[in-house]
């Protein structure tokens, strides 16, 4: 019995022991456990900025393939796109950023990461062949843009008045005409960018025409042509335009271009010019029935809405416009006739015009480009008092375009387009040549 009695408390101190040992082991493995768990913690927020970083290096990649791309799209430009977009400043100011960015990032190199090497001059512009260019000015940059152009129309009109007793015999009045017109239109032109993609632009043009009619006297046995002369010169209508670059496009993307162009009347119109008649031109039959003196304006404010397409397809980039002309009608008109006669002619407004035009452009090289094209308008009829004027009738003309442009720097290009009529109502020829200058 003394023996067990001594084992009990043995046996309790060793359980006691190894009791304490536990707590002692356990107290020592908290602190353990949690740095282990601050190291997990460490490790998965490490991993987290590893991926938000991968994430922005992904998004920073894309930025710069579009960059690229259009970079590419500016050397494509000079390689035959149209004048305007603002594609080599926007992008210059769109990826300075990301190139900087990247360049820190990445190891280092000669050149930042997705920056174009340095060229001396930027690419040429492709030939302006329509009247509204196609690409924008770039932002706080002005252009100064002088101009001239020469047209030349001429048209035969032929009159018969009478009756036929016959198909073959007409027992009345023939009164043949020949009319040709030459013109010279001096233009003015700046263009300031206020945007990326937003610019003004105001067209001043000074007008010189000259007309010359050949024809018979009528009701007379003249056998000799008779010329009657006629022409002009002064202001023409002051333009106003703004367009907008409505998306950024790329390559095989195409570019999309509003504008909104206001035509005043500045220029001396048709009603303030004195008519060589006694009595109404339609049935005048004591006077030539055409003006004394030629008009340099319309006579008509006008409002022309319109886009601008461009769509770059290597090497070459095609574009268009589509337009529409709203001419304002005009309250209580008058005209002046020989003799200081004043012939009221009441409410006139000419007819609206719906346009369009195509074309092409490629460049030669570096200085060089070309551009091919079509330009075609539909003019409707002229209204007096709400009714179709007499003579009145729906005119459509097409001219064929074919320009071309030579930059001289990075400041000054010549660019020359040639148009030849495809219908009997369109000038013959004009040619136009235009000498940009960038500030």
């Amino acid at each position: 019995m003394p023996r067990h009695l001594v084992l009990v408390p043995c046996l309790w101190l060793a359980m006691a022991g190894i009791a304490r040992a536990q707590e002692s082991t356990s107290a020592a493995d908290v602190p353990r456990l949690d740095a282990l768990q601050q190291e997990i913690n460490q490790q998965t927020q490490r991993l987290d900025e590893l991926r938000q970083s991968l994430a922005q290096q992904e998004r920073n990649v894309a930025e710069l393939q579009r960059v690229l791309n259009e970079e590419r799209l500016g050397a494509t430009r000079g390689t035959g796109a149209p004048p305007g977009v603002v594609i080599p400043s926007l992008a210059q100011q769109t990826t300075a950023p990301v190139v900087q960015n990247l360049a820190q990032q990445a190891q280092p190199q000669q050149q930042p990461v997705g920056q174009a090497p340095a060229s001396d001059s930027r690419p040429p512009e492709v030939a302006q062949i329509f009247d509204q260019p196609g690409v924008l000015t770039p932002r706080g940059q002005f252009i100064l843009e002088p101009s001239l152009q020469f047209g030349y129309l001429s048209n035969d009109r032929v009159a018969l008045v009478g009756f036929t007793i016959i198909p073959a015999i007409l027992i009345g009045l023939i009164d043949v005409r020949e009319v040709k017109t030459t013109t010279g239109i001096a233009t003015l032109t700046g263009r300031y960018g206020l945007g990326d993609r937003f610019e003004l632009e105001a067209k001043v043009p000074y007008v010189y025409i000259n007309g010359d009619t050949v024809s018979r006297e009528i009701f007379t046995g003249s056998a000799v042509d008779n010329v009657f002369n006629a022409n002009g010169n002064g202001i023409g209508d002051v333009e106003m335009t703004a367009r907008y670059q409505i998306n950024k496009g790329g390559p095989d993307k195409a570019f999309w271009i509003g504008w909104l162009r206001y035509k005043s009347r500045t220029g001396k119109d048709l009603f303030e010019v004195v008519t060589d008649c006694v009595t109404r031109c339609v049935a005048n039959t004591t006077g030539t029935g055409l003006p004394l003196e030629l008009p340099t304006g319309t006579g008509f404010e006008a409002l022309q809405p319109g886009v601008t397409w461009l769509y770059p397809s290597d090497p070459v980039v095609f574009f268009g416009s589509f337009s529409y002309v709203y001419n304002f009608e005009r309250d209580n008109v008058s005209r002046t006739v020989l003799g200081g006669v004043t012939e009221e002619l009441g409410d006139v407004k000419i007819g609206d015009i719906l346009g369009f035009n195509l074309g092409m452009g490629l460049a030669l090289n570096e200085k060089a480009s070309i551009s091919l094209g079509y330009d075609q308008n539909i003019v409707g009829k002229t209204k007096q008092n709400g009714e179709d004027a007499p003579g009145s009738v729906r005119v459509v003309l097409g001219t064929l375009l074919l320009g071309g442009t030579y930059r001289f720097n990075e400041r000054v290009s010549l660019n020359v387009a040639l148009g030849v009529g495809v219908t009997r109502d369109t000038p013959d020829v004009t040619l136009t040549a235009r000498v940009p200058i960038s500030f």
